[in-house]
């Protein structure tokens, strides 16, 4: 018995037509909570699901989606699983959190409203999506480099996966403890918010966290481009929102939020030039 041409092959690294597809539907909603949340943060009491004070709170979670675009874009004309596979682990742990946001804060939200049906729907399917791409993609990462790749050192991952733990732990905390440890954020959060802005930062420990088993420079690549991008806009939030900055961690948020950047930006041009390096040489 022979396999379906559309059905990708044990350890084929294919991505699935599914998984683009999915890339695709989520582009245009990103697309407006971008323009919603970034565009307008201070009206977000017509403009969007539920009322988002501070307005810096509504332009830290755009800054996700801005990073979530730039993921989902490159997903929709993606060939190879294993470059965006860590990308869909992340996704969906931020998808089950913001569900779980919704229904523990649902007195908090606009109801009878079309945005709010939508946020609803979304994040009440986003998680079984994920989880679906993930499975259907089950085995099909074998491990193995690709012909231009660079494989990460030993404490380059080391260093990123406390990163990334650090992170993780932060944002789980914020999630599961909002009003014991929301006071203590670099700017005011309710509880709902304080769980928005812990499950946003779930997202580069979910990704970092895999470095553990995978040495791959390419597939995190494009996991990284992401989380520049997404900084870029959050540094530029930060100063747009910076009258909000009054919490006690105040500080030690923003120097982590910058040297992060640095961090991210350095690791990343230097890993290019190597796997550029590790180019085999034209033919003649």
């Amino acid at each position: 018995m022979t396999r379906s041409a559309t059905v990708p092959r044990q350890g084929s690294d294919r991505l699935h037509g599914f998984a683009r597809w999915v890339g695709v539907l989520l582009l245009p909603f990103l697309a407006v909570a971008v323009v919603l949340l970034y565009g307008f943060p201070t009206r977000t009491d017509v403009l969007f699901a539920w009322t988002i004070a501070p307005p810096l709170t509504a332009l830290f979670l755009a800054c996700a989606y801005i990073g979530g675009i730039w993921f989902f874009a490159r997903v929709a004309r993606e060939t190879r699983w294993h470059r965006v596979h860590r990308g869909f682990n992340a996704v969906l742990v931020f998808a089950v959190l913001l569900g779980l946001a919704t229904l523990l804060h649902w007195d908090r939200f606009h109801h009878g409203t079309v945005i709010l049906a939508v946020w609803a729907t979304l994040y009440a399917t986003t998680p079984f999506v994920s989880a679906a791409v993930l499975g259907m993609h089950r085995g099909l990462d074998d491990g193995r480099p690709e012909e231009r790749d660079y494989l990460l050192p030993g404490a380059v991952r080391a260093v990123s996966v406390i990163v990334g733990l650090a992170a993780l732990a932060a944002g789980l905390t914020l999630f599961l403890f909002p009003g014991q440890f929301g006071p203590w954020w670099a700017w005011e959060l309710t509880p709902l918010t304080a769980r928005v802005v812990g499950a946003v930062l779930t997202l580069p420990g979910m990704v970092n966290l895999w470095m553990i088993r995978d040495a791959r420079w390419s597939a995190f690549r494009q996991l990284f481009q992401a989380q520049i991008l997404s900084l870029v806009f959050i540094l530029l939030a930060l100063l747009l929102g910076r009258d909000a900055l009054t919490g006690p961690s105040a500080v030690p948020v923003v120097a982590g939020l910058c040297v992060s950047f640095v961090a991210y930006v350095t690791l990343y041009v230097s890993c290019e030039r190597r796997r550029r390096a590790s180019a085999p040489p034209p033919p003649p």
